[in-house]
């Protein structure tokens, strides 16, 4: 009974090793695939970064506002993590917005989810286009209530290594589009 107890961890740890090996190799032909791509650069968007907010319609209390984002790669480089707030507020979740979305591949399939103030997780998935510096979110599904909306379309925009855009569309009540284009600059 003893050598079992022994050998168990053993072979656990020996089937994730491959599960792990067999999730990093290329493809077969030895190209990453598209999503990958996409993936790799956006976590080179890793950084704090900082800048205005637009919204349309306009909204009154995003007005000469900043915004903080944070973006880090987490879990062995296997999914990114976007936090945004408003700047200069205090990191409370339960007293300000702070929407957090985690980026992941899927097989051949970039995905996000959204963890939404609204108390949704709605999930989209990517296309590049054909320059490599934008990557494009498109609805795929949600779970929880859509009482007060939800987020609905993600564009990130590379400028270059220090300058990003990010272009969210939320789907009021009503199936009303509320539009923000976020111009960020790297803080570190």
């Amino acid at each position: 009974m003893k050598s079992l107890r022994f050998l168990l961890p053993l072979a656990l740890l020996s089937v994730s090793t491959l599960a792990v090996a067999q999730h990093d190799a290329p493809k077969a032909n030895g190209a990453p695939s598209d999503a990958q791509k996409s993936f790799d650069k956006l976590k080179t968007l890793a950084a704090t970064w900082q800048g205005s907010v637009t919204t349309d319609p306009p909204m009154a209390e995003s007005i000469n506002k900043l915004l903080q984002v944070s973006l880090r790669v987490t879990s062995k480089g296997n999914a990114l993590v976007h936090e945004m707030q408003e700047s200069g507020t205090p990191l409370d979740p339960t007293k300000y917005d702070h929407p957090v979305t985690m980026f992941y591949l899927d097989n051949d399939r970039l995905l996000l989810t959204h963890y939404c103030d609204a108390g949704n997780r709605p999930r989209m998935t990517a296309r590049t286009s054909s320059d490599g510096k934008t990557v494009e979110f498109d609805f795929l599904d949600v779970a929880g209530s859509t009482q007060y909306g939800h987020m609905h379309h993600a564009v990130f925009t590379i400028i270059d290594a220090n300058h990003h855009t990010e272009d969210w569309t939320y789907m009021m009540p009503g199936d009303k589009p509320m539009h923000a284009h976020m111009d960020l600059h790297r803080m570190d």
